[in-house]
């Protein structure tokens, strides 16, 4: 049974960030960032497509140009944003292009979207810095939060509502 780590923090409210993370299935990726010491929620979502309030089927089936997203809100005075995309590198492959594991298709794409100007910053520099640690291109976008959808309550913290849901974030990677 996960037990959430954030569930006793008392978070200042003063301190609380918002960075979009895409990252392939969205499911995996929640259930991971809510591990993280230090984030107050998460939400899945569909970001930066080209329609208003898309479904689940039409991400998946039509061209709505929208990538399966999870809002990560956290408090900058226990976790800084470069620690967060630490985690959220370690369960994706950012050099993969429109994948994820087994989910292939431009909602699977990996990105990273900002609200603030500085955190477009602190994401590119991120990127250039990791990237010298891999031989292929990282195409991980980093791009301004155009729009985001909330995803159909079906989806929101579907791994622990469906324990054995498919999942290609290994959970285990992340410790206290």
């Amino acid at each position: 049974m996960f037990i959430n780590p954030n569930e006793n923090i008392e978070f200042n409210l003063d301190k609380l960030k918002t960075i979009y993370l895409a990252g392939g299935c969205f499911w995996g990726s929640q259930a991971y960032m809510k591990r993280v010491v230090g984030v107050y929620e998460s939400t899945c979502g569909y970001a930066n497509g080209n329609t208003e309030n898309p479904t689940y089927e039409e991400v998946c089936k039509k061209d709505t140009g929208h990538a399966e997203t999870v809002k990560v809100v956290y408090d900058t005075s226990i976790i800084s944003l470069e620690a967060v995309l630490v985690e959220f590198f370690g369960i994706i492959d950012p050099t993969t292009l429109n994948r994820q594991a087994h989910d292939i298709g431009t909602q699977y794409r990996t990105g990273i979207y900002f609200t603030d100007e500085e955190d477009r910053t602190v994401a590119e520099n991120f990127i250039q810095e990791k990237q010298k640690s891999y031989s292929e291109p990282i195409v991980t976008e980093v791009e301004e939060l155009r729009n985001f959808y909330d995803a159909e309550e079906y989806h929101q913290d579907y791994l622990d509502k469906n324990p054995g849901g498919y999942c290609h974030v290994d959970l285990s990677k992340y410790k206290l």
